[in-house]
């Protein structure tokens, strides 16, 4: 076991957090804290959060909404007693004017009094449901974070808000991909069912092979790939709206809650 990893069996939520905040736990978060829904993350000035609150109620797809904090609270009480937004996730982007500008591990030193964060529902969430099924989850069996990719489908612009929906993938046998269809729809704070499944080509993806998020997929022969709404939508409507500052996860890099995956509370 290497510092970056943790057992998925053993570990609270709380747990993985304290590894995550001492540096002990600097990895993806795929397949930790089974049965525990883990969040997406955007962090904008108070001025840009009306707007992009709106753009999450319209778009609950990639954005379902886990919680959303007060203008310089890192605090998300209802997500997770110890939880703190500046500590707690394992990767951050920091955006300026729309530009990605650097990654860091906490955002202590960059923390202002204005920001507002937003936790959003993440697919890694109702993995744990596949996993039980007996459902082979093939970025979690080869170790690699889940590929994600920008689509043609659009979002529901609000305000500056606006973009390109996110997908994330995963390759099934045509039977189990029915499964994992019925099973993630019980789950609409994870994004619920998928938006599509089959050709690549028809959502805008040209290269299955090169996702513009994550790793390469893992996909067998005769296997069907499936493709879920996912949270780093947001990240690409941050681009578009080009706020003076703006923080998120990156992606594949979670916020882990306390709150059950399955019943949603």
């Amino acid at each position: 076991m290497t510092a970056s990893t943790v057992s998925p069996v053993t570990t609270s939520p709380a747990a993985i957090r304290r590894r995550i905040r001492s540096g002990a736990f600097q990895g993806h978060t795929g397949g930790q804290a089974p049965g525990y829904l883990q969040g997406n993350l955007a962090i904008l000035p108070e001025p840009y959060a009306s707007d992009f609150l709106r753009f999450c109620v319209a778009n609950p797809k990639p954005c379902p909404l886990l919680g959303v904090g007060e203008p310089g609270n890192p605090h998300l009480v209802g997500l997770g007693e110890d939880l703190d937004i500046r500590t707690d996730v394992p990767r951050y982007r920091i955006f300026r004017d729309g530009e990605l500008v650097d990654t860091v591990s906490d955002l202590c030193h960059v923390w202002r009094d204005d920001l507002v964060a937003f936790a959003i529902g993440c697919s890694f969430s109702f993995e744990d449901a596949l996993l039980r099924a007996g459902i082979r989850v093939p970025h979690i069996a080869a170790g690699r974070n889940v590929p994600m990719y920008a689509t043609h489908l659009e979002t529901n612009a609000c305000g500056p808000f606006a973009g390109p929906m996110v997908v994330s993938m995963r390759a099934f046998k045509p039977r189990d991909a029915i499964r994992a269809m019925v099973l993630s729809e019980r789950q609409p704070l994870a994004h619920g069912a998928p938006l599509h499944f089959g050709d690549p080509a028809a959502i805008g993806i040209a290269d299955i092979m090169t996702p513009d998020f994550g790793d390469p997929p893992v996909m067998a022969d005769g296997e069907v790939p499936v493709f879920w709404a996912c949270g780093v939508t947001p990240q690409l409507a941050i681009r578009r709206a080009r706020p003076e500052f703006a923080i998120t996860h990156d992606p594949g890099h979670m916020l882990i809650t306390d709150r059950l995956a399955e019943q949603g509370a």
